[in-house]
């Protein structure tokens, strides 16, 4: 299983935060940096993701985190705030 650590305040746009999560869990250059595509991506693996959250951001970058969330969640994995 695979565990991430997502500092959201780090990231000025969702469209920073998902090419985030595109470099740290390995996706394919098809990945369309957002939650539906990340639910597609992550639903081929064999095992789901642990997501630690930092900090959860502020704004538009909060949102889309919550939705990263939410689809860690679906497909089986867990979510912890540090």
């Amino acid at each position: 299983m695979q565990t991430i650590m997502i500092d959201a305040a780090l990231y000025a746009t969702s469209r920073d935060l998902h090419a985030a999560l595109k470099a740290m869990l390995s996706l394919p250059d098809y990945y369309g940096l957002n939650a539906d595509a990340l639910h597609d991506c992550l639903s081929e693996r064999r095992e789901p993701v642990n997501l630690w959250i930092a900090s959860a951001g502020e704004g538009e970058v909060a949102r889309s985190l919550s939705a990263v969330r939410a689809v860690v969640e679906d497909l089986g994995g867990s979510v912890k705030e540090i």
